[in-house]
């Protein structure tokens, strides 16, 4: 078994509520996930979604961070492109300022999901290319190893222990590897592609002053209920979020299951929402403990971090709950 279970919110919208409850529904998930025994709790960045209302990453792990007292809180993640290095070591200093000893810098590669607004955020594709580069200028103005600044200083970030994680999207289990960095691989429908990433991250991985040792977060979806098919229920309505978002473009609010279910579906939309339900870890208590177990076996993870999303928020929290039991978190 996986010994550390984290959870990755993104704060998506459901359709009929304001993004406004999204982000609040995030804060009272992570008062749960606390309460369940999970390790680590994490929020992202998304930019213009119609589907997502975390856009300010630092902003809500700070709100997240103040509404728990034990578990670990970060980011999944800042999209470093997207950001000035010193801006990112500044704002998660001031988070380990606040809450010392339980803030996690997650770290991704990605730029913004159209055209628009990569040009709003001043960004192009190109940008992610440079993402190595950044990294190294991030980490030298949290250890104070930067010198193309003499006279500037990330304060209060410098000295300070901030653990940087790497997500792993193309080439970036080598980039961690390289920085002797915790990765972050996923997800888990395309398994092959994981243990693939997560081999190449071991063998390329060079021991650095933030990790002595490899560390791999595998992630992904995982849905837990009392029968097969409520735990397939539970995945509906972000496959069809998902399979929309491939054919017009804009990824929209949750649907309830019901909804989606009578929907009528084109054959390219079939096809895409029965390839998004398809690879997660779903069912019984019995049948994700078997699935756990495998996955353990496959990867070696030491921790796996669940980025379930749903409109029933009732069934999502009763699956986080029994995930913790078989994972025996408390």
């Amino acid at each position: 078994m996986i010994r550390r279970i984290s959870i990755l919110d993104r704060s998506r919208v459901r359709a009929g509520h304001p993004a406004a409850q999204a982000l609040r529904e995030t804060v009272e998930l992570a008062r749960a996930a606390e309460e369940l025994g999970y390790h680590r709790f994490w929020v992202s960045e998304h930019h213009s979604v119609p589907g997502v209302a975390g856009s300010a990453p630092t902003v809500l792990a700070a709100a997240v961070a103040g509404a728990t007292r034990r578990i670990r809180v970060g980011t999944g993640g800042v999209m470093l492109p997207n950001h000035q290095p010193l801006v990112v070591a500044e704002q998660f200093g001031v988070l380990e300022a606040l809450f010392p000893g339980r803030i996690d810098m997650g770290l991704g590669r990605s730029v913004g999901f159209t055209g628009g607004i990569r040009r709003a955020l001043g960004r192009d594709t190109g940008d992610a290319d440079r993402f190595e580069e950044q990294l190294a200028e991030l980490l030298g103005w949290i250890d104070g190893s930067q010198r193309a600044h003499p006279e500037v200083h990330a304060r209060p970030a410098e000295g300070m222990r901030i653990p940087p994680f790497v997500l792993a999207t193309g080439a970036g289990a080598s980039i961690a590897a390289r920085a002797g960095l915790p990765v972050v691989v996923g997800d888990l429908r395309a398994r092959a592609r994981v243990v693939e990433a997560v081999d190449t991250y071991r063998r390329e991985f060079r021991p650095s002053a933030w990790a002595a040792e490899p560390y791999v977060v595998v992630s992904g979806t995982v849905a837990v209920a009392g029968t097969e098919e409520a735990a397939r229920r539970i995945l509906l309505p972000e496959a069809w979020s998902l399979a929309y978002s491939r054919t017009r473009g804009s990824f929209p609010p949750l649907r309830p299951a019901e909804e989606v279910e009578a929907l009528e579906l084109t054959p390219k939309e079939r096809e895409l929402y029965e390839g998004a339900l398809a690879g997660h870890l779903a069912g019984t208590e019995e049948q994700v403990a078997d699935g756990l177990a495998g996955l353990a076996e496959a990867t070696g993870a030491d921790e796996l971090l669940v980025t379930t999303s749903t409109y029933d928020r009732t069934a999502l929290l009763d699956s986080f709950r029994r995930l913790s039991r078989i994972a025996g978190l408390h």
